[in-house]
């Protein structure tokens, strides 16, 4: 009969090098894990990282237009942007979500005499080219409308001449633990600081025009804070202060390790100085403490605060949103919270869906 002794009266040697055993294991556990991660950072890097090559050949796709190299360009002061800044699963590939081609299509349907650019932060193929045999009835319905532009473009081009173009070039950007995120967050200042005119997140429904209302404006999403979903710069003057103002504070005070420092806290904090208080209540009720620029009530873009957006989603909430968003301009339903979250023709949601971007609605049928 043989008897196993336990780990306690294993000879002193034994005991080190299972120790050391475990010890190695551990480590090449965290090996691995830092290895998967900085492999996924460097592959979500060079999702931006382009050249300058557009092929003519046949055998290869063609790509989207660059926006500083393509006619028509934006018209400066009375253009509409989204920006898609994720990486696509298919290289290269030219989709949009339903929610994403509603926000494109109710721009373009509210504001006919605007142009609506969406801009890629990362190479796509046009849309003519159907290499991949992929139907997109979202990317047909968005481009029925006159006023609608895709294009893309390169970072490194984009951010030269800008008051970030140094900065951008050190790649501390490209170490943030929010990349994405972050590269969002400066790419919509450069906008507005290239072109001026009006910058919207791609989780926003329009309910109607904003042709009409003068630039140079955002909206409070709290009592603390202005949010950077939706935001206007006029093209000269003052506008172009403003934007080349968050450009030197976006660099000034980065933050790679905190999600919304680079994003709403920049604007706020411009906001801050140039109307000479912290008190956002001060702010919406004197437009000429800030010199101009305009800070809308939560109303105007966010009446659904974050902490709710399952009212837009869940039909029992229907008559409250409706009720509550009556006065709004537009729409926005926390994507980063709801994606997942399924549309029913009798929530909130659907119902502005169906009214503000009913091709696009229409095309996503039950995968809305």
């Amino acid at each position: 009969m043989v008897f196993h002794r336990p780990l306690l009266l294993v000879s002193g040697a034994k005991r080190l090098k299972l120790l050391l055993y475990a010890l190695c294991m551990i480590i090449v556990f965290i090996l691995v894990i830092v290895y998967n991660w900085s492999t996924a950072v460097r592959q979500d890097s060079s999702c931006f990282i382009q050249t300058d090559f557009q092929s003519e050949a046949r055998s290869l796709p063609k790509t989207l237009g660059d926006v500083l190299l393509t006619e028509p360009k934006p018209t400066p002061g009375k253009t509409i942007f989204f920006l898609e800044t994720s990486c696509p699963h298919n290289p290269h590939s030219l989709q949009l979500t339903a929610r994403q081609a509603c926000a494109i299509e109710s721009a373009a349907l509210h504001n006919p005499n605007f142009q609506v650019f969406v801009l890629f932060a990362s190479p796509r193929n046009h849309p003519q080219d159907n290499s991949s045999g992929i139907n997109e009835p979202l990317i047909d319905a968005i481009l029925s409308y006159p006023n609608v532009q895709l294009r893309q473009l390169n970072l490194m081009r984009y951010a030269a001449d800008t008051p970030i173009d140094d900065w951008f070039k050190d790649g501390q950007l490209f170490r943030s633990s929010y990349m994405v995120v972050h590269i969002s967050d400066l790419l919509r200042l450069v906008t507005l600081y290239r072109f001026g005119g009006i910058y919207m997140d791609l989780d926003v429904v329009f309910l109607r025009s904003m042709e009409n209302v003068p630039l140079n404006y955002a909206g409070a999403e709290s009592d603390t804070h202005i949010a950077n979903g939706v935001m206007s710069l006029a093209p000269t003057g003052f506008g172009h202060q403003f934007a080349a103002s968050c450009l030197r504070e976006f660099q000034r005070n980065f933050d790679g390790s905190d999600w919304g420092h680079n994003g709403p806290g920049v604007i706020t904090r411009v906001a801050q100085r140039i109307c000479a208080t912290k008190n956002i209540t001060m702010m919406l009720k004197d437009r000429k403490r800030c010199l101009g620029f305009q800070v809308f009530e939560r109303n105007a873009f966010y009446a659904v605060p974050w902490v709710n957006w399952r009212h837009f989603f869940e039909p029992q909430f229907l008559k409250e949103t409706l009720e509550k968003t009556k006065d709004s301009f537009l729409i926005h339903v926390w994507n980063k919270h709801s994606y997942q979250h399924p549309v029913t023709v009798d929530s909130a949601y659907g119902k502005i869906a169906a009214q503000n971007c009913p091709r696009s609605y229409a095309a996503a049928g039950k995968y809305f």
